[in-house]
């Protein structure tokens, strides 16, 4: 159908044919054919009712230099293999483990990198009736099953992950707006649960179980309105970020179970998001057919990127090619203000140089002080786009370089034609393929924004924000600080609910330094009196969804950079649901149940070579 439409576009035959390889300025990337994962037939399924195909991998270092294993659902079936990446072929005739389920299918499911070993992994699978499994697919064991009598939660399971640095703990999401924390050491109880508010704010609340034993859960999370689509934890597992149906990312400080920073999607609801490596930003995606850049630091929107003809599907940084270079007395650290200080302190030189970034280490260095964040995303109109957000857009107010100017940055400089429509239309429902219909108006001439005009900082830019957005926004602010909470008075319910919490979840991280422990131990144990206060005021200043356009929530589009992709490729024929990046290779799945390796530039080995060099031209086997 989404092909058909392409075609009566005038994409004609160029747009409808599926690519094999694409071009980055870092080299040529191969789609490796004899290393695509799939059912063993190799036989599309019929994906019509069927959950997204998921894939997960952990790696069980079992010394032979071949340790990767992969995971992947499709239908009702769960399939773990050993996963042999751009080395070898896949050999589909001998999975590990396969798994055919009844009734239920497999939803999303996570690996515990902590714990696993060639003897042993432990796997969380989510199930689209809202049961948890533990199961270990090498000794081909079920551990248990958590909400199997679906007293917590009857409904889907959108996402599950172990927290960071837990060998106990998971997270769970549903597809009724709830998330609930579990221990797999304790039991589910034979009725259900009752529950006391520990936390509240704007459009959220956080539960601790009444039970005179502990159960799990131990926390349930409500959070928006809608279902809770995804979440992902910072990369130093003190936050979390969540997208919801209602087209809200809730960012969250994790252990002080406190709202960090909100912000809202052009149109309709947010699918999936990711965190970069740093933590500095998170990328955000869905109905809108955008890919958002938020500011962790800032709590707000920077950037937004145009690409997809339907739903961003996932989003997902590329640590390996994403890079942030600088010279040793330069720490990138605090606030972006405060690079930005350090930069124009050390970038006076730039005038009279080509060479226009700082050396790294010494003189002899010859590669250039910059920030690059690669990220990509894919979507259900089985396009793969690659993005580079660089200084640019991160620091706008900068010195422009004379060398470059490394961000495709659209012309946003007037509202586009479709603006005013898609606000209106925030509250109505869309279909998946939408092909554009419900996005905002694109020149199809990309120029590329003086630096002062890339990101409005000035109060004359930001004269449509409401007094109860910059409130809200203010609040969230203040309530950051990567999980200090600082001293003060508390109630003593709410004391007694974080303390219980805080022992459960500090006992089981594996934390590198000792001072970490006690630090994050000492802050969760007390809520300062302020913040108390900031949550109240959320309360009370609920925002609008439909007037949140034109505000910090949500700039208009043409109030925030609008970026193009780097790629914008057609590589499969059904919707993509999975990309994940790996150090020699991405892979990418579809919807029909094939996951594809793409070697990255140089990485492509001899075998692979030849098994490349003998099969057909733009062909998927």
């Amino acid at each position: 159908m989404l092909n058909s439409k392409m075609a009566a576009e005038g994409g004609g035959k160029e747009m409808n044919e599926i690519k094999t390889q694409f071009t980055t300025r870092e080299g040529v990337y191969k789609l490796l054919t004899h290393s695509e994962y799939s059912r063993p037939n190799r036989v599309p399924f019929n994906s019509q009712g069927s959950n997204p195909v998921k894939v997960s991998f952990v790696n069980v270092n079992d010394q032979s230099g071949n340790g990767d294993r992969i995971c992947f659902n499709v239908g009702r079936e769960l399939y773990f293999y050993i996963y042999k990446g751009v080395r070898k072929a896949a050999d589909l005739s001998k999975p590990i483990d396969k798994r055919i389920y009844k009734g239920t299918q497999p939803t999303c499911h996570d690996f515990n990198h902590l714990t696993a070993t060639a003897e042993s992994v432990s796997l969380l699978v989510g199930f689209s009736a809202g049961q948890v499994q533990l199961i270990d697919p090498i000794k081909k064991e079920t551990s248990k099953l958590f909400n199997e009598e679906r007293l917590i939660d009857k409904t889907r399971v959108t996402c599950v992950k172990w927290v960071p640095g837990s060998e106990s703990l998971f997270l769970v999401s549903h597809s009724s707006g709830n998330m609930y924390l579990y221990n797999v050491e304790h039991t589910c109880g034979t009725t259900a649960p009752h529950y006391q508010v520990l936390k509240q704010g704007e459009n959220y609340s956080v539960h601790t179980c009444k039970s005179k034993s502990t159960r799990n859960p131990l926390l349930k999370w409500a959070v928006g309105e809608g279902a809770l689509n995804e979440f992902a934890f910072s990369p130093d597992g003190k936050f979390l970020g969540c997208v919801s149906q209602d087209g809200f990312l809730r960012v969250f400080n994790f252990d002080a179970v406190e709202l960090h920073g909100t912000m809202k999607s052009y149109f309709g609801g947010l699918l999936c998001v990711c965190w970069s490596p740093d933590g500095k930003y998170i990328v955000a995606g869905g109905e809108d057919d955008l890919v958002t850049v938020w500011s962790f630091l800032d709590c707000r929107v920077i950037a937004r990127g145009h690409g997809h003809k339907s739903w961003v599907s996932v989003v997902a940084f590329d640590h390996y090619t994403t890079s942030v270079e600088e010279s040793d007395p330069m720490e990138f650290s605090g606030s972006d203000e405060d690079f930005q200080d350090q930069m124009i302190h050390f970038g006076r030189d730039r005038a009279n140089s080509t060479q226009s970034r700082l050396s790294k280490r010494n003189s002899t260095d010859s590669r250039p002080v910059s920030v690059t964040y690669r990220f990509g995303s894919v979507g259900q109109d089985t396009q793969l786009c690659l993005w580079d957000l660089t200084e640019d857009i991160l620091f706008p107010h900068l010195p422009l370089s004379r060398t470059r100017t490394h961000t495709n940055v659209m012309n946003a400089t007037s509202p586009p034609a479709g603006a005013p429509i898609i606000a209106n239309a925030s509250s109505n429902t869309t279909n998946g393929n939408n092909s554009g219909a419900n996005t905002p108006g694109i020149n199809s001439l990309s120029t590329t924004l003086p630096r002062s005009n890339s990101l409005p900082h000035s109060a004359g830019t930001t004269t449509t924000t409401t007094t109860t957005t910059t409130t809200t926004n203010n609040t969230n602010k203040a309530s950051s600080g990567g999980g200090g909470i600082g001293s003060g008075i508390m109630d003593s319910a709410i004391a007694t609910g974080v303390s219980k919490f805080a022992t459960l979840s500090l006992h089981d991280r594996k934390e590198r330094h000792h001072e970490k422990d006690h630090k994050r131990n000492h802050s969760m144990g007390h809520i300062s009196s302020k913040s108390s206060d900031k949550l109240n005021l959320l309360t009370k200043t609920k925002t609008d969804p439909a007037k949140t356009l034109g505000t910090l929530l949500c700039p208009r589009m043409e109030d925030v950079p609008l970026l193009e992709p780097l790629i914008c490729k057609k590589i499969a024929h059904e919707r993509l649901t999975v990309l994940i990046f790996l150090e020699d290779c991405l892979v990418t799945a579809c919807q029909e149940g094939f996951i594809c390796t793409w070697a990255r530039p140089g990485k492509v080995g001899l075998l692979s070579s030849q098994n490349q060099a003998s099969s057909p031209s733009g062909t998927v086997v």
